[in-house]
């Protein structure tokens, strides 16, 4: 038997094996598996002030307000998204909703803090800025950016 012959076809072996895996590595990568984060459409919501909060909810920022948070809540057929930002030296923060959209696997929120303008008229007590936003449960997990 001769050694050259059987190196030979066992490289054209690896070769051919490595064509294939390298084939079905390109398949994969070609849009046969959907992208679960890919934005499906942006959702209708509300921002709500304190006096429009459940009770259970109001209590339970209440406990965790002197400190960042991201809960959500459901009651009625409504999620509502909490994102908090804990206690702030001075008034005047506001927060703002950068995107909040649905997805296959779940809904996507992005807030952003933002501090007094320069010059501004604040409050000089100390403040908890939140943000609760209300919008029909779809029964989707809530992914905080």
């Amino acid at each position: 038997m001769r050694k050259g012959g059987k190196r030979k076809h066992n490289r054209w072996k690896l070769i051919f094996l490595s064509g294939i895996l390298a084939v079905l590595l390109a398949a994969g990568g070609c849009g046969m598996v959907r992208d679960h984060t890919e934005k499906m459409g942006d959702l209708e919501y509300t921002v709500l002030s304190p006096d429009e909060f459940p009770p259970q909810l109001s209590q339970a920022i209440e406990e965790k307000k002197a400190e960042m948070f991201r809960m959500t809540y459901t009651d009625e057929g409504y999620l509502y998204i909490c994102v908090g930002y804990g206690e702030q030296e001075t008034g005047g923060y506001s927060i703002t909703v950068k995107e909040l959209y649905e997805t296959a696997n779940g809904i996507y929120i992005d807030t952003t803090l933002i501090g007094p303008k320069e010059g501004e008229q604040i409050s000089e007590a100390v403040s908890y800025p939140f943000l609760v936003i209300k919008l029909a449960d779809i029964g989707k997990s809530v992914i905080f950016n």
